[in-house]
């Protein structure tokens, strides 16, 4: 679904940097088991609720000398129609894989044609609405999904279980929600969840009145032949419908479009794919009126530990890219709940829940995003492949695929990969390009702190080779691995030497000393140790060594861009650092060699492993080095090119691309300027970290890369970006020789085991009488055995009247392994009035995170 949220809480955090299991809370024993880090054999991979079994995990022999970087030595990206996906694979010539999910119906033809496949769980589909208007400056024209009251009605409208029966076979999930069915949240608010899924279920009638009186309250009215007229003129609704991808969104579109001609409206269907659509939805000005609604889809980029951040993430009047789409903001109580639950703003777990049950109410009164369908997809690939597969985000959507990604049992070759699409926007690694498909191929290039563990969502040290976490006392945060160190204190001070806001003017740090009077306080403190030998092994592609430069230029980068005082201020950027510097308390560089950073937030994750933060040089959108960026600033500066595309489209000049268009001819020239004059920006605090001789050293290896690769994409990742067809839709990733670890380092989330999802088996009688005591029992087993009671969180119920309310919930009893038991009082039965009732059992496993549903039906009678 999201990369991680919020810009500036990106660059903060390692690339999806959340996930998912119960937290292990102070004074209590670590979590039994606990993996062992992933170099080792540990994790099985299956995915969760499959539809059809997963084939059978090859044989791996191990190489005795693996190379360095990835374990291919080059890999080919083009662009591949779904519908040739799996004839062209089948024939063996054309491509490898095809990492991009594809919907249920192409399973047969997979599993026919003898292919592996890896599931993607986390697939979610909906309909974004342009709020601007009521009128549309641009064009005058009346937009009613400027209402509020037009958008919750939508909810209405829209049969989803038609949707998942005539489009997904009836394998999806009906979807009303910000938040993933299988993930923690959703089990924890599963009783709040399922009273708002049957307050907005189909009710084409209610749809039609709510919309009429909204209609005509902004001045439309019903002509004589059923449609709605303003002004004059049909009201003619623009819908951007994705005809690329999975394939799905077109007779999403038809449906939806349907419907609303059903109430009189005339739609316009434009059936477009990512690159098109993106130039519209997110490249345009909202008020401009060029489109109304348009087909979202997203996956989870980790199984997702939190979502409480997706309400900000996904209702904020700013999107996702940060680009101004909706300048409607919502209610101030919906606003403010939803920086508490990206923040954390909370000190014991009931406070967050309340705050996220209310906050789901308020996004679904103001429904700038409609969800529709969960549904999981399969990726097919030849049998002569191996990678690891996240179980929520697949193959394209792992953090750890370019680190797997092998022919099995042999060293290097080329790999063909295939997609639906490719540069949808342009990259570079300030406010970029964040499409599926863009980022996919962007990954292989990027490295970063940590490594988020593709079955669990936890975080791996990547290059940081430790880390301290320190906690308020009474927060709710606990750990599961031992490769960091968490303590509790009543009270952490933020040094008086730390970093705590940027003056754009006279281009330095302010200190905390320097800006507050009264020593500040933090509710988490986090320390990330980086070897010893880290300027050493760690280069950029170009060759240049990694430096502590690269972090303050990133440092630097947070703040900069969203000050008025800057010379590269972008107005689009500053509600993101507003955001960023209501919980940010300040950085501190402790030690430039061995790099250790010291970092102060009021914000909190309730998993220890993900309240570290390495500060990486990843800019949100990609990594770049000091020298890159000081190009950059170069264009932008003189005007020429600008990051993002608001700022783009006011000043009417280039989006800025690393890696082709009139970007690069722009850029080449400012190079040449920056080596000529050994240009060092932000000069007052980089001086202290860059010589000239230094410098002089990075601009000669970056003019040598631009003359070998004709573009300026630079990582530090298992392999680097070596050529770039833009027209062609093609690119070539290459090995990366100089990566510091061996291709096998993180050969524990490939080990082809079986994930241990639960199975579920409810047993009890088919009619309950009102008033009297039930027994049910619940059988867990994985494989025909039982599911091992040190293996299993917890085991849940949920208990449903005839009207769906939710009457009792609790915890089974354990009987032995794989043997529940749920005793229901007396007293609780008398609660149920007569018809068919629901028992929901959720099981929550250790060894993987997606959680397993169960339902038994039963018949409560007099």
């Amino acid at each position: 679904m999201k990369p991680r949220l919020i810009i500036f809480a990106l660059l903060f955090c390692f690339a999806g940097c959340k996930g998912i299991d119960t937290p292990v809370y102070p004074n209590t024993p670590v979590y039994p088991n606990t993996p062992a880090h992933p170099n080792t054999p540990a994790h099985p991979n299956t995915p969760a609720h499959t539809l059809a079994p997963t084939p059978l995990p090859p044989v791996i022999t191990p190489i005795p000398t693996p190379p360095h970087g990835g374990w291919l030595n080059e890999i080919v990206f083009s662009v591949v129609p779904k519908e040739e996906a799996v004839s062209q694979l089948d024939e063996g010539y054309y491509f490898d894989i095809y990492a991009y999910g594809l919907p249920p119906a192409y399973l047969p033809s997979i599993q026919a044609a003898g292919l592996n496949y890896a599931s993607e769980n986390g697939q979610s589909y909906e309909l974004t609405f342009n709020t601007a208007g009521s009128e549309f400056t641009g064009t005058g024209k009346l937009n009613p999904f400027s209402s509020p009251k037009v958008r919750q009605a939508m909810n209405w409208l829209i049969d989803r279980s038609y949707i998942n029966h005539q489009v997904f076979g009836g394998s999806a999930v009906e979807k009303y929600l910000p938040i993933t069915t299988g993930f923690p949240d959703y089990v924890a608010l599963a009783d709040v969840a399922h009273d708002l899924e049957a307050m907005y279920a189909y009710n084409p009638e209610k749809a039609r009145e709510v919309i009429s009186t909204e209609m005509g309250m902004m001045g439309a009215a019903l002509g004589a032949d059923g449609k709605w007229q303003y002004e004059g003129e049909p009201v003619t609704l623009i819908f951007l419908i994705r005809s690329d991808g999975d394939g799905v969104r077109v007779p999403i579109g038809d449906y939806i479009s349907d419907q609303l001609e059903s109430i009189g409206f005339t739609v316009e269907r434009r059936y477009q794919t990512a690159s098109e659509s993106s130039e519209i939805w997110l490249g345009s000005f909202p008020d401009d009126g060029l489109w109304h609604i348009y087909t979202g889809a997203w996956n989870a980029p980790i199984i997702d530990r939190d979502e409480g951040d997706n309400l900000e993430f996904f209702y904020a009047p700013v999107n996702p890219y940060g680009f101004s789409v909706w300048p409607a903001y919502p209610t101030d109580e919906f606003g403010l709940l939803r920086l508490d639950l990206l923040f954390n703003q909370f000190t014991t777990l009931d406070e967050r829940r309340a705050a996220f049950a209310r906050a789901l109410e308020l996004a679904l009164e103001d429904s700038t995003r409609v969800w529709l369908i969960e549904s999981k997809n399969f990726a097919p690939y030849a049998t002569n492949v191996f990678v690891t597969s996240d179980l929520a985000a697949g193959i394209d959507g792992a953090q750890s695929w370019p680190y797997t990604l092998r022919f099995i049992n042999r060293n290097g070759g080329l790999l063909k990969w295939a997609q639906p699409d490719l540069f949808a926007a342009p990259w570079n690694p300030v406010a970029g390009s964040g499409n599926t498909f863009d980022v996919t191929a962007q990954r292989a290039t990027l490295s970063g702190g940590v490594m988020a563990d593709p079955h669990t969502g936890l975080a791996w040290p990547l290059r940081i080779e430790r880390a301290e976490v320190t906690v308020q006392e009474g927060l709710p945060v606990g750990k599961t691995l031992d490769w960091v160190n968490l303590k509790f204190e009543p009270e952490i001070i933020v040094p008086g030497d730390a970093w705590v806001d940027w003056d754009a003017a006279a281009g330095k740090f302010v200190a905390a000393n320097e800006k507050f009077t009264q020593p500040m306080t933090a509710k988490v403190k986090s320390v990330v140790y980086y070897p010893e030998d880290l300027y050493e092994t760690v280069q950029w592609h170009d060759g240049s060594p990694l430096s502590a430069a690269d972090f303050v230029m990133a440092m630097i980068m947070r703040f900069d861009t969203a000050k008025p005082e800057s010379v590269i201020y972008d107005e689009s950027r500053i509600s993101g650092l507003e955001s960023f510097m209501s919980v940010f308390m300040g950085f501190k560089i402790a030690s430039t060699d061995p790099l250790v950073i010291e970092y102060y937030t009021d914000e909190f994750y309730l998993d220890a492993e993900l309240n570290v933060y390495p500060l990486w040089p990843n800019y949100g959108y990609g990594e770049a080095p000091w020298h890159t960026m000081a190009v950059a600033k170069l264009a932008e500066v003189a005007g020429e090119l600008a990051y993002s595309a608001d700022k783009a489209d006011a000043m009417q000049i280039e989006w800025m691309s690393f890696i082709g268009g009139p970007s690069l001819d722009i850029l080449a020239r400012y190079l040449k300027q920056a080596a000529n004059r050994i240009y060092l920006p932000y000069p007052v605090t980089l001086r202290q970290y860059v010589t000239p001789e230094q410098a002089l050293d990075r601009y000669a290896n970056l003019e040598y890369w631009y003359e070998q690769h004709d573009q300026l994409w630079i990582g530090t990742g298992p392999y680097y970006l070596d050529r770039v067809y833009l027209n062609e839709k093609n690119l070539t990733l290459k090995r990366n020789e100089a990566f510091p670890d061996p291709a096998d380092w993180w050969d524990g989330f490939g080990t082809p085991q079986i994930q241990k999802i639960a199975e579920v088996t409810i047993n009890g009688a088919a009619q309950l009488p009102i008033g009297q005591e039930a027994t049910f029992d619940v059988f867990v087993t994985f494989e025909g055995a039982p599911y091992p009671q040190a293996e299993i969180k917890t085991v849940e119920f949920l208990l449903q009247d005839p009207e769906n309310d939710f009457i009792s919930r609790g915890m089974a009893e354990y009987v032995m392994d794989g043997w529940y038991r749920i005793m229901l009082p007396a007293e609780v039965t008398a609660l149920l009035s007569s018809g068919s009732c629901k028992l929901e059992v959720v099981i929550s496993p250790r060894p993987v995170s997606p959680v397993t549903f169960a339902t038994f039906e039963f018949l409560a009678v007099p």
